[in-house]
């Protein structure tokens, strides 16, 4: 009875083997994390510590950037806070404020009386 051919096949189990274990170490571009994400994500974060150190409210924080991840600006937030808690570091009031618009979409500043009352005055 002749011998079944299984001995032909595991040079090439091992070489395929082999092969799989040495890319495996390899790194492939485009098949990793975008660093892009990680680069906003890493900002988002100074952002919220940024704005602990600058006595800004977390609230404040998003609404004057609305673009920033808001889990990673709390991170970073609530990093800067338990920082400045353990060192005993006092927060620095912000120096230049930049103006927040207003939520209910509503223009600021408007000052100008009613047309009504201007007519009124008039006579």
């Amino acid at each position: 009875m002749p011998r079944p051919a299984i001995h032909l096949f595991k040079p090439r189990l091992l070489l395929v083997a082999a092969f799989g274990l040495l890319l495996a170490g390899c790194d492939i571009p485009g098949l990793g994390p975008d660093p892009r994400i990680a680069q906003r994500e890493a900002e988002a974060q100074a952002i919220g510590a940024a704005c602990r150190h600058a006595q800004r409210s977390l609230e404040d924080c998003y609404a004057l950037n609305a673009k920033a991840p808001k889990a990673a600006v709390f991170a970073g937030w609530k990093d800067m806070d338990q920082y400045m808690r353990d060192n005993k570091i006092e927060g620095i009031p912000p120096q230049l404020s930049k103006s927040i618009p207003p939520a209910n979409g509503e223009a600021s500043g408007n000052t100008e009386a009613p047309p009504a009352a201007d007519a009124a005055s008039k006579s």
